[in-house]
């Protein structure tokens, strides 16, 4: 997980110079609906219940916003942005276009690393402009030993592999998260600049979870160096493993118009209050 700065910001012109993952013909899961923000990668996604003609969302990190990593238990709930994100061509070679994020539906950096972003175009603006249907998210919990696909937009790189297990707690420096997916290595060696890449289940195409930090250097809980932590409290550390975060909780957290609603009883994301 990046210290603000520490990947580069990258213009149009030096993203267009990144070559792309070569897509074979078999692939099951390739470019599509993938997002390059500035600093990080992202998703165009949809609830399962959303609706053509509603604004459409982008998923990444909440240590992905402009502006910066937000102390442990803050959230970020309805709040105004403009900010331009790019879609990926399907073979992650160009980019189809812009769209324009008009504000952050919610974000967090504590129990899970989302960010939420609400969109100017609707999904049907995105469809006949572009051709490009969002991703689902799913509303289940993710199942160990699925294989999943990771895309990443900034990087145009997209990683496979399977879900290892899940982590009871997982600490970098002052951030915990819960029930984070660990990766099997080989194959999602992910680095700075895939944070925010989804994780596709690559045989429903699901979006399952929120690709975010991996542990650099060997180190124990601090920046770059996530620790896992039992329910014993046990530490361990595995140099260059590389984990993501789930985000199926926000089903838990939507009314009947698929509104956000944090006080909701049976809601398990953090409200900030």
């Amino acid at each position: 997980m990046p210290h603000p700065g520490g990947v580069p910001n990258l213009s149009q012109a030096e993203w267009s110079r990144i070559p792309a993952t070569e897509i074979r013909a078999s692939a099951a899961v390739d470019f599509t609906a993938i997002i390059a923000l500035s600093n990080c990668s992202g998703g165009l996604v949809r609830f399962e219940g959303s609706l053509s003609t509603d604004p459409a969302m982008v998923l990444t990190n909440g240590h992905c916003l402009d502006e910066g990593f937000l102390s442990p238990g803050t959230v970020m709930v309805n709040r105004p942005v403009f900010r331009s994100l790019r879609l990926l061509r399907s073979d992650g070679k160009a980019s189809l276009g812009s769209l324009r994020a008009a504000r952050v539906i919610y974000a967090t950096m504590t129990k899970t690393d989302m960010a939420l972003y609400g969109l100017q175009e609707t999904y049907d603006d995105i469809e006949k402009n572009y051709g490009v249907r969002a991703l689902t998210l799913s509303s289940r919990h993710p199942v160990a030993g699925r294989q999943i696909t990771i895309p990443s937009g900034y990087w145009k790189k997209i990683y496979q592999c399977s879900i290892d297990r899940f982590v009871h707690e997982l600490r970098e420096d002052k951030w915990t998260w819960s029930d984070s997916i660990l990766y099997k290595q080989p194959g999602c060696a992910t680095i700075g600049g895939t944070s925010g890449s989804p994780i596709i289940d690559t045989e429903t195409y699901e979006v399952i979870g929120v690709n975010n930090t991996g542990n650099d250097t060997g180190g124990r809980c601090t920046m770059n160096n996530p620790c896992e932590v039992d329910e014993d409290g046990n530490v361990t550390v595995t140099r260059k493993a590389s984990y993501g975060q789930e985000v199926y909780w926000i089903y838990g957290c939507l009314n009947s118009r698929n509104e956000l609603q944090l006080d909701k009883p049976g809601c398990q994301l953090p409200s900030g209050r």
